[in-house]
């Protein structure tokens, strides 16, 4: 059909060096155009960055795929996405490009479809990128559907086209301190208050505090998938002689609110805080934050008035 832009997949060595090289001007003239730009160097290198996706593009399993978009008998396009089918059907666009001279008249768009479509037959349930936080690209994902949906755990900022379909949400006490599911809501919780991502030495004071049980973390999982986190951190209080604990660290994913995962974190910390002898929990709220905390758990706080403080 005449402007209909198809998925071609990149298979062929001769497949594969002309991607690599139409990814090489994309880095060069839209992402780090600037030749001083400190990342510019690892993304054009053989020996880090294509060696990195290449190791990840041979894996048996969460691949990702070389892709061209196809119209008219011509190549307009490239997406290099990972689908991984191992964890909750995320597909991740690791890049998304148009050549310049096909950009307009809603080609973009159509060729976002096109990658979305081909997720869905691949597994799919859903989509996730990092748009580099410029407004050109945040415009352009929102105008396919994507909202904006925290931070990764590098602290770049998210966007998510949201899963159609309603998984229960479960909630677990993180296990280990290293997990990247935190390091990611912990980032999409001060991006939200307007503060800096965690550095590596606060993540580090923060993974200590939690091997050393000073503080304890709660996920809430949307199957795989961590969606928002609380925390309690314990001490004795001379009010109650005896151990109390402060709740902070309430976070949910934009994405993933209202579905009663808040509630569900509260009630599993003091559910828990019941069971190892925490008399009283007090929940705390950065200034910044309080609507967005009141929104959230307000209620719940009031019908739980006589536990928390």
């Amino acid at each position: 059909m005449k402007n209909e832009i198809t998925i071609r997949k990149a298979i062929t060595e001769s497949d594969a060096t002309a991607f690599w090289e139409q990814l090489r001007i994309y880095f060069k003239r839209d992402i780090f155009p600037d030749p001083e730009d400190e990342d510019r160097a690892y993304f054009l290198s053989d020996t880090e960055y294509r060696k990195d996706i290449q190791d990840i593009h041979d894996r048996p399993k969460d691949r990702c795929h070389y892709l061209f978009f196809h119209r008219d008998g011509q190549d307009i396009g490239f997406a290099m996405p990972v689908i991984y089918t191992t964890e909750d059907g995320k597909c991740f666009i690791l890049e998304f490009c148009v050549f310049p001279e096909f950009r307009g008249c809603g080609t973009g768009r159509a060729c976002a479809r096109a990658l979305l479509d081909w997720a869905n037959g691949q597994g799919a349930h859903y989509a996730e990128l990092n748009y580099g936080g410029k407004d050109c690209r945040l415009r352009f994902w929102e105008s396919v559907g994507f909202i904006r949906n925290g931070a990764d755990e590098w602290g770049e900022p998210l966007m998510i086209l949201p899963p159609e379909n309603d998984v229960p949400i479960t909630i677990e006490i993180l296990s280990d301190p290293e997990d990247w599911q935190l390091k990611k809501l912990e980032n999409g919780y001060w991006k939200e208050l307007g503060e800096q991502a965690l550095t590596e030495e606060r993540q580090s004071q923060l993974q200590q505090a939690i091997r050393d049980g000073k503080i304890t973390f709660f996920l809430a999982k949307r199957g795989y998938r961590a969606v928002g986190m609380c925390s309690v951190a314990r001490h004795f209080s001379t009010y109650t002689c005896s151990d109390a604990g402060v709740l902070e660290d309430l976070y949910i994913e934009p994405a993933f609110r209202k579905k009663g995962a808040a509630r569900a974190l509260m009630q599993a910390a003091q559910d828990w805080c019941q069971e190892h002898g925490i008399a009283r929990l007090t929940l705390r709220c950065a200034p910044c934050g309080e609507a967005r905390c009141q929104a959230q758990v307000w209620q719940h706080i009031m019908r739980n008035a006589s536990y928390l403080s």
